[in-house]
């Protein structure tokens, strides 16, 4: 294996055979169901729980309220306000007030069915004006004007800079609630062992950290709780943080011994799992005559619902690209992370930034229309460059590849064509041409270790062993540490195998998350590896008696001296060493900001980044004049994402984020009315399936290196999913189909903006 091929996916074949293992697929003997009631209010002060009648049903073992809990009963990964088991207030409509143990799932069902819950209707606040307004009702006494976390980022002399812009150009929008839709739902097993543990095997994106979840809200020790995560059927960050996890380790707690079992169903994850953040934008952007961007103004309110769960840091992260890539030398960015009786938004893959990257990307149209400028020599003049501050104000040190992005696309065949493909338009169809322009940043940001502990063996018969300890949730990173291992020690696949993360033999390397998998942990595993490679060659040396290591050569299966071609083979090193020193780790932190802007002061964390992947998109749409059904005919997207591992799995993740983001552009709209969930399934909850996607055309930028991550890589995970939504918005208004400011863009939308004649809101303005 070696960095750089296509080397196909190491767990393909399992994966596509059923034969991978994933959490859902552990039924260990004895075991009990574990099922939550939710008594699906809102808003409401829980008077009692009666229980009687779900210990009655046949099979119900044992039923747990907020009384059974023993620590804090708070969850939560930065601000711990949500609790395991409601005691007093119900806060959103998938708040549990208590979890049925019984011998089967039907049972544990019928039990939670006979659970009384005696709530007190309390007025809620369902969206951002009810939230906001003087007097509403506290969503958590504690938080006045139920507010999260608010913040600003100044630059320059921030908005008061637009005084002097000849040119102004204002929008409003708006994104929906989004749901991470993953094949295999929230899910897991715990059982509590005799000397005290619980071993849990859970369906999680941060294995490590969620032994600190469990054991706040629990009062355990962390090191009681060991938990291990295979394979992963989808997260997109709706794993990261605590879901089954403090249930199954409560059961745990009180199965007598005995495993118990829990996986939410479709509708459960709908009505309980974390979502991506709707959130209203506002943005003014001024400009000198020959398109220079001069100063931004955006202000920006995301609903976080009932709990915080990561909402302050999505903010923060939507915050610091507010400005997209591009020059601006002033600019103002307020936030605001509010509190609602919806359901709780988190971490969903592009945290924070597809939100921005619509609203951003639209306003560069704008201007464009407005100045009557080609909208890619717009871009292009503001691109950003190495050397540049962003419009958080941070330097930009590390490699910055977004012109060459743009570059790309203006030579494709479908920019420099564009015109002739939209003159051809058959009847009743509109064609346009959309661009966007999106970055992303990698890691968790300033304030934050950001590190990883790698570890790789050898075992008794010469073969390796990554100890992953990151999760794989689809993305590839296990298949990107095999191939990394194989580069370094000089192996094939069939000589490097992967285990899954499990605490008990692997070690802390946070989650994955953020566009840091592949690249942290594959900084760390590169030192594991280096040092794994350098013994034994040293240990192949005392074998063959030669003064030192000179002319020794790590080969597949056997270190070879080519002077002398004597070879000594992995099998006969590995019972010459003792086994532990055939295990070799390797640590690496992820590099901080070095000179943090004077600005930002109330972020708790993660800020400033200084990793960003880059990325230009081009999409070309059909608009159906009579149904406004769009169908997207080509898109290409271009990433810089440094140097490139494995290009298979590069294109794998860019083609998934932009699917993924067509879908958030163009179908999926999670709808809650008054706090109760209205698209509970995936019957009226859309999400693109195969035939909805055109040919995903991947490029890789690769003009420049990141210094700083293993053979020169970046994360791509999330910028990807930047992409979609405003270029597709921008195609339908080159297509004459209107300025649509309200995410998704469904037929309604397109034949509304399409039919309304309504003057512009951007405006130009003399000083």
């Amino acid at each position: 294996m070696r960095i750089g091929e296509p080397v196909p996916r190491g767990d393909a074949r399992a994966k596509a055979t059923g034969r991978e293992h994933y959490a859902a697929d552990c039924y260990p003997d004895n075991m009990l169901w574990a099922a939550a009631v939710r008594p699906g209010i809102p808003s409401g002060r829980i008077v009692r729980v009666d229980i009687a009648e779900a210990l009655a049903v046949p099979g119900v073992v044992k039923v747990l309220t907020a009384a059974d809990v023993p620590g804090t009963n708070l969850q939560g990964l930065v601000h711990k306000d949500m609790p395991v088991l409601a005691g007093d207030r119900v806060r959103y409509g998938g708040d549990p007030v208590a979890l049925v143990l019984a011998e089967s799932r039907a049972a544990a069902r019928a039990g939670a069915a006979r659970v009384s819950a005696h709530i007190e209707p309390l007025p809620g606040v369902y969206d951002l004006d009810a939230a906001l307004a003087p007097g509403a009702a506290l969503v958590h006494e504690d938080r006045p004007g139920n507010i999260l976390n608010k913040a600003v980022i100044c630059k320059g002399r921030g908005a008061d800079a637009l005084e002097e812009c000849p040119v102004v150009v204002e929008g409003s929008f708006s994104v929906p609630v989004q749901a991470h839709a993953f094949l295999e739902t929230e899910n897991g097993v715990a059982c509590l062992q005799p000397d005290g543990t619980i071993r849990m095997e859970v369906s999680t994106q941060s294995p490590f950290r969620d032994r600190l979840e469990i054991g706040h809200a629990l009062g355990l020790a962390f090191d009681r709780i060991r938990i291990a995560a295979p394979s992963l059927g989808g997260g997109f960050g709706g794993k990261d943080g605590a879901t089954v996890q403090c249930l199954l380790a409560l059961a745990a707690l009180n199965a007598g011994g005995r495993p118990v079992k829990m996986i939410w169903d479709r509708e459960e994850s709908f009505l309980a799992g974390y979502k991506r953040h709707a959130c209203r934008l506002q943005y003014r952007l001024g400009a000198d005559r020959d398109g220079t961007l001069r100063a931004l103004h955006a202000r920006l309110w995301y609903d976080t619902g009932a709990y915080a769960h990561l909402g302050g840091e999505v903010m923060e992260l939507g915050m610091e690209h507010a400005g997209g890539p591009y020059r601006i030398p002033h600019a103002r960015i307020e936030g605001h992370c509010v509190y609602t009786n919806n359901p709780v938004a988190g971490a969903m893959r592009a945290f924070g930034v597809c939100q921005v990257s619509f609203a951003f990307e639209s306003m560069m149209d704008l201007l464009a229309d407005r100045l009557k400028m080609d909208r890619l020599d717009l871009r292009l003049a503001n691109a950003l460059d190495p050397g540049d501050t962003n419009c958080a104000g941070v330097r930009l040190e590390t490699s910055t590849g977004i012109r060459e992005c743009l570059e790309i696309i203006g030579r494709h065949p479908l920019w420099r064509e564009r015109l002739d493909w939209q003159r051809q338009a058959p009847p009743r169809t509109r064609r346009g041409t959309g661009l966007a322009a999106v970055f992303n940043a990698a890691g968790y940001g300033g304030g934050v270790r950001d590190a990883a502990i790698a570890k790789i063996e050898m075992d008794a018969a010469g073969r390796f062993i990554v100890h992953n300890a990151v999760s794989d949730m689809g993305q590839g990173n296990s298949c990107a540490f095999v191939q990394i291992a194989g580069h370094i020690l000089n192996q094939d696949a069939g000589r490097v195998s992967l285990r899954q993360p499990d605490t008990g033999t692997a070690y802390p390397s946070g989650s994955s998350s953020a566009g840091r998998t592949t690249y942290t942990y594959g900084r760390a595993l590169m030192i594991a590896c280096e040092e794994m490679k350098s013994r034994l060659i040293n240990r192949a040396g005392l074998i063959l008696f030669l003064q030192n290591d000179d002319g020794l050569a790590l080969e597949p299966g056997r270190v070879r001296h080519l002077p002398s071609d004597r070879a000594v083979p992995l099998e006969r090193l590995a019972g010459f060493m003792q086994p532990e020193e055939r295990v070799c780790l390797g640590q690496f932190v992820a590099p901080v900001c070095p000179s943090v802007p004077d600005t930002g002061k109330d972020f708790f964390i993660g800020f400033p980044h200084v990793i960003f992947a880059y990325g230009a998109h081009l999409v070309r749409i059909e608009a159906d004049t009579l149904t406004g059904a769009v169908r997207v005919s080509d898109y290409l997207a271009v990433t810089d994402g440094g140097q490139v591992i494995n290009p298979a799995m590069f294109d794998q993740q860019v083609q998934g984020g932009v699917a993924q983001g067509m879908g958030y552009a163009l179908y999926e709209d999670f709808v809650v009315r008054d706090g109760h969930v209205r698209t509970g399934d995936l019957t009226t909850y859309i999400i693109p399936g195969s035939l909805d996607l055109p040919e995903i055309v991947s490029v890789a930028a690769t003009g420049q290196t990141e210094t700083t991550g293993p053979f020169g890589m970046k994360g791509i995970g999330e910028v990807a999913m930047n992409g979609p939504l405003p270029a597709i918005a921008n195609a339908l208004a080159d297509a004459g189909c209107g300025r649509i400011r309200r995410a998704p863009l469904t037929p309604e939308a397109v034949l509304r903006a399409a039919a309304a004649d309504v003057p512009p809101a951007e405006k130009e303005r003399e000083p």
